[in-house]
């Protein structure tokens, strides 16, 4: 039997594919050391889940959210990707999400 490519091998059999692997892939980082970094920082929540390192799996149906530019992105993985491939490519691999802007409590509670 032939060795895989270690590209083919995470999503191979369709299941999983590493953090890192994911945001680079989906064009959400430009390098994928800088979506290293993103998944290090500890900003990052995988399924409402602080993440600390790059290696964590990601599947179909996993919610991502992260700080990214100054907003909160808020994604929904649709498919795993087979490879890093055009923009239009990228963007059919997740859903973004609907984040709503901090409320002020205050605010909220005198006009009641």
């Amino acid at each position: 039997m032939p060795l895989r490519r270690w590209q083919d091998f995470a999503v191979a059999d369709g299941e999983t594919i590493r953090l890192d692997r994911f945001l680079w892939f989906a064009r959400l980082a430009k390098t994928r050391s800088a979506a290293q970094a993103i998944a290090e920082k500890g900003t990052l929540r995988l399924d409402g889940r602080r993440i600390e390192r790059s290696a964590v799996p990601v599947r179909v149906g996993t919610i991502i959210v992260f700080p990214l530019y100054g907003k909160v992105l808020a994604l929904r993985v649709e498919a795993l990707p087979k490879r890093r491939g055009p923009p239009a490519e990228a963007a059919a691999l997740y859903t973004r999400l609907e984040t709503q802007a901090p409320r002020n409590v205050d605010a909220a509670e005198s006009g009641a």
